[in-house]
């Protein structure tokens, strides 16, 4: 098995996994190094190469590129290796990296690799990342599938063959990634200006298959598999939507939304409500603009069964929680009014109903 001297080996700063965590090819080795150990368990890695070495017959996965030596499979072993022959490099390790002994360290210096050019390894890369043992998240998978698509003009339904995923799945995370580009491309959003360092890219690619989302921005099914699934119409809207998504750091504006469930399906009903949607864009308050958005019959049945249960739970507690307090004791008496003037009013309301069914029976 052949080997290469480990400094001599470069990151792949067009991994998709390392994209996620904004790195460019102007961040340097000591910067990836710092993501790879905080994000992606490389501690664990360090602890198993430290007592038993670098597996051999498992090499890194090497293409020769502008006349490096860049590794497009393997950056976890290959960070593993270069912070136990440099602990320095970690600047918080939150535990003591095992120190090398002479003969352990020279066995670093060198390990093994295959060379291959990406072209020829995407098959084994995809299967591996996007449907086997060593998953990508959502935008991974997604940059890994757009760029074979592209750069060596394979179909989707071919990728999604190879790598064991069905066509649908591949063709919404294309479309995710391209509605993405689209907005930068647009000048509308930049991935860099994101409120948090992690692109949870899953809210875009999953959030467009909403009867909301999609009425919104009038986007093009997954289907037509298009580089620019947007009208141009809706440049306003694509903007405005991918910071409720995201956020932006420059103007220091948190996502509204904060989780998929239930914030993004959530924003899904709002976008659908003209007047819901008015609502966020001028308070930003997702859960305030929900409310808007829900049908009135809904809102007052939630509200009348969170009543009861919460008047139960009181009188549950009233003999031992009651300290004779003038204060509860008018807000216990406006409560029994609040609730005899719903009461009457649900009765008014269903008045005329039964005159209506008594007068059809004479």
């Amino acid at each position: 098995m052949p080997k290469t001297k480990t400094d001599e080996l470069e990151f792949d700063r067009d991994n998709p996994r390392l994209a996620e965590y904004g790195i460019t090819p102007k961040t340097t080795e000591e910067e990836i190094i710092q993501v790879l150990w905080e994000a992606m368990d490389v501690r664990e890695l360090v602890q198993s190469i430290s007592a038993s070495g670098f597996f051999q017959h498992e090499p890194l996965i090497v293409a020769k590129e502008k006349g490096k030596n860049v590794v497009i499979e393997g950056n976890r072993r290959l960070a593993a290796v270069k912070v136990l022959l440099n602990p320095s490099i970690i600047e918080d390790p939150g535990w003591e990296i095992p120190k090398l002994k002479a003969t352990q360290r020279r066995n670093l210096t060198s390990i093994p690799v295959e060379i291959e050019d990406r072209k020829s390894a995407w098959r084994y890369l995809g299967f591996k990342h996007v449907n086997g043992p060593a998953k990508w998240s959502s935008y991974a998978k997604a940059k890994y599938i757009a760029e074979v698509h592209e750069k060596y003009n394979i179909g989707l339904s071919e990728i999604a063959e190879q790598i064991g995923d069905r066509h649908q799945t591949v063709q919404r995370l294309y479309r995710g990634l391209m509605v993405i580009d689209q907005a930068e491309r647009l000048k509308v959003y930049s991935r860099e200006d994101r409120f948090r360092q992690r692109f949870a890219f899953s809210h875009l690619y999953s959030g467009l298959d909403g009867d909301g989302f999609s009425s919104f921005l009038k986007i093009q099914s997954s289907d037509a598999e298009s580089k620019d699934p947007v009208p141009k119409s809706k440049k306003k809207e694509l903007g405005e939507l991918c910071v409720w998504l995201y956020g932006s750091k420059k103007k220091k504006t948190p996502p509204v939304v904060q989780s998929q469930n239930p914030d993004l399906w959530n924003l899904n009903e709002v976008l659908k409500n003209r007047e819901a949607l008015s609502s966020l864009r001028d308070s930003g308050d997702l859960a305030a603009a929900y409310e808007r958005s829900r049908p009135q019959s809904a809102v007052f049945e939630e509200a009348l069964l969170r009543a009861k249960r919460e008047l139960t739970r009181a009188r549950a507690s009233l003999t031992e929680g009651y300290d004779n307090s003038d204060d509860l004791l008018r807000i216990s008496r406006d409560v029994a009014n609040l609730a005899d003037d719903i009461y009457e009013e649900m009765q008014r309301k269903r008045e005329p109903k039964r005159r209506s069914r008594r007068g059809g029976d004479e």
